[in-house]
């Protein structure tokens, strides 16, 4: 690689002592730059002068540097700013200024294009860590979150919040390491596990609670009782996991165990206050199990590995058994939460004591939290016996023994066959001779270091999984070709709907060379969309288009929107994008419904924060159902749907610019510029006197500031009926908390001249007047998730034909993936 970048830099180097052409012609922005430069700052900024360390004589376009690039930005800023030219030097007009600033932004633009341009081809590229473990799960036929694998990997970088963009994808000598150590433990957990019979466990009392509970559970109970107080998903971390004391070292080796616990729920009908616990009594307590490591961080805590392993309903009337099997590793203890519990139980307890103190024994000194396990009814669940049994033996062998090995099994006489045809699963793609070769070399050399031969073959997996032809999605089609061969173009194909290699008839149909078959690629294209598997493209797609995978970066105060938590709001809300999408899809709709739709999927939770009428008939075990909009103008298509809301929001309050910004660039496919970096934010109104409108106007009034807002700002007006989960308002809340503020304002008129007076006269404007501009942004978002880069120039001809091909199908939505995907571009390297 060294050797690669010394010659590239040579070359790169060379480029720069060729003589232009004499008759190389005049960028377009040269003369309004050069005049105005030479008006207003050579004076002070020349090569003799060079104040401040500027010098401008020189500056000249197109820029070919990154030095060049800062210059200009840095002259963006000063103009923008005034402070430059200095206050007593002559200043230009704010006609001036624009096409000064206007020039230079254009001329930054196309400079980053060229700079990041990558050919129009697609850089060789790493799976992401999403695809990693989804492969993973997919190669073993077994759910690989349980070891939390990239846990300790670097984070992920996005590009334009796609996360599987090749230049993006960074690989470093520690992530190498993170790829060894992750396919050791998969391979030691899974397949190098000790053989064992089942064991049975039987815990009846030594139950002890988190800290603050702890001296009264054994005053009261005497630790005989598991109880759990809270959801999980609380502040104060008070009775929201529950474990098992005498169980902390966990099971001995990964495997499947059966749970049985003996469980009630109480006081689901208790006189207090539903108001204290912020939950629906009117639906039945859950209990669910997750894993728990106390290697891994204070077993009372959330960890970072913790999926939800199974949940059931709690009976009220009386202790009944309770069945779960689920997948352990070893070392991992199963604890047990309360999904829909009450909210911050330590909130509850204090409110109690103001408010029913008088119901206790002795109020005048507080209700003690012994008292209230005594002489209350707060609500929870009470666990009082818990049986565990396993590992269960899987009948034919496990599914990762399965996997690598066949029905067989291990089979020493014919170890390489076998490691050969998992390769070529884990490769997607036939094996060369130096592949076989490599395989051969490790597995012989570790049987010459005395390993048995099964631990050689485990070993030798290890290399396959640490192999670049593993990791990446290296092509082998020639470089000097352009179009992919089968076995790269199946891969890209199944990567982009599955997140995951291609599955036996996709690789039967590259074997053949069928799939370069347009009629064959189609084919497959909706076979895989039919696929249950395909949930991954949309979940991965709607995570990178809309970038719902940063919901929760930002998260709201816990005061002001206490539901987002217990309710569990995001996963919610990222449901009811993925359905609507889903439903588009598979009925091949028209996109125009993401602008505005008549209905929308719901379940409870979100039935209730949009305050439709299915939020009074709908149960928690309904799921999600399609509901119609037709009575509300509220919402409708994507800009109704709170996901897109919260995330377009700061979390702390909504901005306008944020959410203009969010639009352009995600729904219309035009983004602004940045703004000058010294530009000071608009600071929030304590008094709660003006609104953000008024203060984005004065900010505003300034050209050059008003060239980009007069752009951006009406979009995001339009959302300022949503607070930022998404809640509709019709007037701000007031900044200290009592009454409300100004009136919310979301007229607006945009620079192409179109106004509207509300949110559901800005979605008809997007849908009449942008409805094709969405749908390129659409396509240009699917070409660059599918092919793992970003759109150039280059690609806007045939990204333009697509378009057309689409209008004429009326836009369906599944007309656009097929044709996205057996484009020129999603076939080419």
């Amino acid at each position: 690689m060294s050797v690669f970048r010394a010659v590239c830099g040579f070359v790169f180097c060379l480029s720069w002592l060729v003589p232009c052409s004499a008759a190389e012609p005049q960028h377009k922005h040269t003369p309004t730059v050069t005049r105005l430069l030479k008006k207003y700052c050579l004076d002070c900024h020349d090569v003799a002068t060079a104040d401040g360390e500027r010098e401008f004589e020189t500056f000249s376009l197109p820029l070919k540097s990154e030095q060049q690039l800062i210059t200009a930005d840095g002259i963006i800023d000063q103009v923008t700013l005034r402070k430059m030219p200095p206050e007593e030097s002559v200043q230009p007009t704010d006609e001036e200024r624009l096409a000064l600033i206007g020039a230079l932004r254009d001329s930054i633009q196309e400079a980053r294009s060229q700079f990041e341009s990558t050919g129009s081809r697609t850089i060789m590229r790493r799976l992401s860590n999403r695809e990693y473990e989804n492969t993973l799960a997919t190669l073993f036929d077994r759910r690989v979150d349980t070891l939390g694998l990239t846990a300790d990997f670097p984070k992920e970088e996005t590009s334009q919040h796609m996360d599987n963009i090749g230049e993006s994808l960074v690989t470093s000598g520690f992530l190498l390491d993170q790829y060894f150590q992750a396919a050791s433990r998969l391979v030691e957990a899974r397949l190098g596990k000790p053989e064992m019979k089942p064991k049975s466990w039987h815990f009846k009392d030594n139950f002890k609670q988190y800290e603050e509970l702890s001296g009264a559970h054994r005053s009261v109970f005497k630790y005989r009782y598991l109880c759990l107080y809270e959801q999980p998903n609380t502040d104060t971390r008070q009775g929201g996991y529950g474990h098992i004391e005498d169980f902390l070292d966990g099971v001995p080796v990964s495997g499947l165990y059966d749970i049985q616990v003996q469980a009630q729920a109480l006081h689901r009908d208790t006189h207090y206050d539903p108001k204290i616990f912020r939950i629906d009594f009117s639906e039945p307590f859950q209990l669910a199990v997750v894993t728990g490591d106390v290697k891994k961080g204070h077993i009372h805590y959330p960890q970072a590995i913790e999926p939800i392993l199974a949940s059931t309903v709690v009976p009220d009337d009386k202790p009944e058994w309770l069945k779960f099997r689920v997948w352990l590793e070893a070392g991992q203890t199963p604890r047990f939460i309360f999904p829909n519990g009450p909210y911050e139980s330590r909130a509850s307890v204090i409110t109690l004591n103001k408010r029913y103190k008088d119901e206790f024994k002795n109020p005048e000194t507080g209700v003690r939290r012994s008292a209230l396990l005594r002489e209350g009814e707060l609500p929870h669940i009470r666990i009082s016996e818990i049986k565990i049994n396993g590992p269960l033996p899987e009948p034919g062998g496990s599914k990762e023994e399965l996997a690598v090995f066949g029905k067989e099994g291990f089979q020493e006489a014919h170890a390489l066959d076998q490691l050969y045809r998992f390769a070529k699963k884990a490769y997607r793609r036939p094996l060369n001779e130096s592949d076989q070769q490599r395989i051969k070399t490790l597995y012989e050399k570790r049987l010459s270091e005395q390993a048995p031969p099964r631990q050689a073959a485990l070993d030798t997996v290890k290399l396959i999984l640490c192999s670049p032809s593993f990791l990446y999605l290296s092509e082998i089609t020639p470089e000097e070709e352009l179009e992919l061969h089968p076995y790269d173009l199946a891969s890209r194909l199944s990567y982009a709907l599955w997140t995951a290699p291609p599955d036996a008839e996709l690789f039967a149909a590259a074997a053949s060379g069928q799939l370069k078959n347009k009629e064959e690629l189609q084919k497959q294209i909706r076979r895989l969309l039919k696929d249950p598997r395909s949930d991954e493209f949309v979940n991965g797609f709607l995570d990178s288009w809309l970038n719902l995978r940063a919901m929760g970066d930002q998260p709201p105060p816990r005061r002001a929107a206490w539901e987002y938590y217990a309710q569990n709001l995001p996963e919610s809300m990222k449901q009811e994008a993925r359905l609507f999408f889903r439903s588009l899809l598979d009925e091949n709709g028209s996109v125009e419904k993401f602008l505005d739709a008549d209905y929308t999927f719901v379940d409870k939770k979100l039935a209730h924060l949009y305050q439709l009428p299915e939020k009074d008939k709908m149960r928690l075990k309904d799921g999600f159902q399609r509901v119609s909009l037709s009575g509300t103008k509220h919402r409708g298509g994507l800009l109704g749907m709170a996901g897109v809301l919260t995330v377009s929001a700061n979390g702390v309050d909504t901005s306008p610019v944020t959410r203009g910004v969010y639009v352009l660039e995600n729904l219309l496919g035009s983004p602004p510029p940045p703004p000058p970096d010294e530009v000071p934010a608009i600071e929030a109104d304590v008094s709660g006197a003006t609104t953000i409108r008024e203060r984005l106007l004065k900010h505003s009034q300034d050209q050059t500031c008003y060239v980009c807002h007069r752009n951006i700002d009406p979009h995001g007006h339009a959302l300022e009926s949503f607070d930022p989960i998404g809640r509709w308002r019709e007037k701000y809340p007031h900044p200290r908390g009592k009454g409300s503020g100004p009136k919310v304002d979301p007229t607006g008129k945009l620079p192409s001249g179109e106004s509207f007076k509300d949110f559901e006269s800005f979605k008809q404007v997007l849908l009449e007047k942008r409805l094709d501009k969405f749908t390129h942004c659409l396509i240009e978002k699917l070409l660059t998730y599918s092919t793992g880069r970003q759109m150039e120039r280059s690609d806007q001809y045939e990204i333009e034909d697509i378009l057309k091909r689409v209008k004429a199908e009326d836009y369906g939505l599944e007309t656009i993936v097929i044709e996205v995907m057996t484009s020129r571009i999603f076939r080419s390297r």
